[in-house]
């Protein structure tokens, strides 16, 4: 096949050229009411490639991009004083084009100290945030659905941070639930000006 950014050979849909040079994460954290929200790229410098969930080429896209962020945070990342694992909970990860990104996402943090869980965070609302300015999302607020697991720390996953009213959401549906929050992973965050932050 041949890269879909430079057209060049490649066994991946971007090749390992392209891939480092412009799907090269850098760890960013926002704190969003009393939870920190970790992120690896900057949204506007990538969002062709996120704008993909919408196509069918974004199953393929999303797994380059787990791989290349979320499995690599996962492999780092380590609480040794944990007699359990954290469960990751991707939010809202029913299918809605034949297969869901953040759920893509979400399998990439399996670890032994992370529990990646499946149809755990459903919202009930029928609401579409995409392209929706915040005055819109605050009077249309997620109606969350939680559904049990054992652990009673949580990563929280989604694919972009906008204004934070999602993550927020959702949140304070786990608390209500006796969860806790550890932090939220994303893959990017629309409010990042800059590209400086922590390689991964």
């Amino acid at each position: 096949m041949r890269c879909i950014v430079c057209e060049s050979f490649s066994f991946s849909h971007i090749c390992s050229s392209c891939q480092n040079k412009f799907l090269s994460p850098k760890l960013h954290k926002r704190e969003l009411r009393g939870s920190d929200v970790y992120t690896f790229y900057n949204y506007e410098e990538s969002k062709d490639f996120l704008l993909t969930k919408h196509s069918d080429l974004g199953f393929y896209i999303y797994h380059i991009l787990a791989k290349n962020t979320f499995e690599v945070f996962a492999k780092e990342f380590s609480l040794q004083s944990l007699d359990t694992k954290v469960a990751s909970i991707a939010i809202d990860d029913m299918p809605k084009t034949g297969y869901s990104h953040t759920a893509i996402l979400n399998k990439a943090l399996k670890s032994n100290f992370i529990k990646p869980y499946v149809g755990k965070l459903h919202d009930k609302s029928g609401v579409n945030y995409s392209g929706k300015t915040r005055a819109y999302r605050e009077l249309h607020p997620r109606r969350f659905e939680m559904q049990s697991f054992k652990e009673t720390q949580v990563i929280l996953v989604d694919d972009i941070i906008t204004t934070g009213i999602t993550f927020e959401a959702a949140i304070k549906t786990m608390q209500e639930h006796n969860k806790e929050v550890l932090f939220c992973l994303a893959l990017a965050d629309a409010a990042i000006k800059n590209t400086k932050g922590k390689d991964v």
